[in-house]
């Protein structure tokens, strides 16, 4: 896929999400800084995966670019216009219908005393889609033929379904508003392993024939490098490195990246015995206290005094981004 500045349906740029977690009114103020600073672009039919440790601000982000969150600071450009400056519902209303969201639990992200059929409807009756119920009613039983289910699902409830096939539902309301882009927040995740590659290839079958846009969250990085055009690589808070999904993950450059892809495992024992496993030593610091410099710099085996006081910038190295003075011309 050839990419350039016509392209671009989501541009992220310096966002900032900040939480206060102060617990009293004498306590002293503590501000856990989610995502600090994060800076990306996603294109037209493009599947950015976002991977990194739990607990690193990727669902935040997620949640922050479809305005569940309000940012500190930054833009989020989508299709030209910063709706990080756009407050309230309402507003918002035109753009939602454009950007939709599939939420990691599937039990719990779809309402236990609405139909199958409700559900899907709701967003086209919020959205003004279709004039008459039969008109969202035929568009249902279309979504659900297109999600892998059967049309006599539109009468029953969450409850009767399997995780599999709710994320099924979960996956064709999103699709109810014919979005242009979509956040899959860790989708497969609360799934069993058998019934991830059936959801994710449901996915990438879905982007083929509707032209969609994703920013895929996940966990398993070969289930992320399997869907993704370009990976994007968070570590507390900080996007680390940006590119192409196989030079990341066959080669990659920043020593946070390097340790989370040894973390892999190899299911060939020949191999694995060879491969050498990088374990980063301590802990991973709290966002409410992050370190001074480079947020990997406490963890990092080449990090140097300048790494523990400077926060280095990203660098393009190739077809790369990669925020390491290691990169630095």
């Amino acid at each position: 896929m050839a990419y350039n500045e016509n392209n671009v349906i989501l541009r992220v740029k310096d966002l900032k999400t900040h939480f206060d977690v102060t617990k009293g009114i004498f306590s002293k103020k503590q501000i856990v800084k989610a995502v600090d600073g994060v800076s990306f672009d996603i294109h037209e039919n493009e599947t950015f995966g976002l991977v990194g440790e739990s607990g690193c601000g990727k669902s935040t982000l997620g949640r922050t670019i479809v305005k569940l969150y309000d940012p500190v600071s930054g833009s989020i450009e989508f299709q030209g216009v910063d709706i990080a400056k756009i407050k309230g519902t309402k507003n918002l209303k035109s753009f939602r219908k454009d950007m939709q969201m599939i939420f990691q639990d599937p039990y719990a992200s779809l309402n236990p005393r609405m139909t199958v059929g409700e559900i899907i409807e709701e967003p086209m009756i919020i959205h003004n889609i279709y004039n008459t119920h039969e008109e969202r009613e035929a568009r249902v039983v279309e979504l659900l033929k297109i999600v892998g289910l059967k049309p006599d699902h539109i009468r029953r409830y969450p409850a009767e379904f399997s995780g599999g096939q709710r994320q099924r539902i979960g996956i064709a309301r999103a699709l109810a508003v014919n979005p242009k882009f979509i956040v899959c927040d860790e989708p497969i995740s609360a799934l069993d392993v058998s019934i991830q590659a059936q959801v994710v290839n449901l996915l990438k079958d879905i982007q083929n024939e509707m032209g969609l846009s994703y920013l895929f969250i996940a966990h398993d990085l070969s289930m992320v490098k399997h869907i993704s055009d370009r990976i994007g690589v968070m570590y507390l808070g900080h996007m680390m490195e940006v590119g192409p999904s196989n030079d990341v993950y066959h080669n990659p450059l920043h020593p946070y990246t390097v340790a989370l892809l040894s973390s892999i495992p190899i299911s060939d024992p020949n191999i694995a015995k060879t491969k050498q496993r990088i374990i980063p030593e301590g802990e991973i610091p709290s966002p409410i206290n992050p370190p001074k410099g480079c947020p990997f710099s406490t963890r990092c085996p080449k990090a140097t005094d300048r790494c523990k006081n400077e926060m280095p910038q990203q660098v393009e190295v190739g077809n790369r981004l990669v925020s390491c003075f290691l990169y630095e011309k």
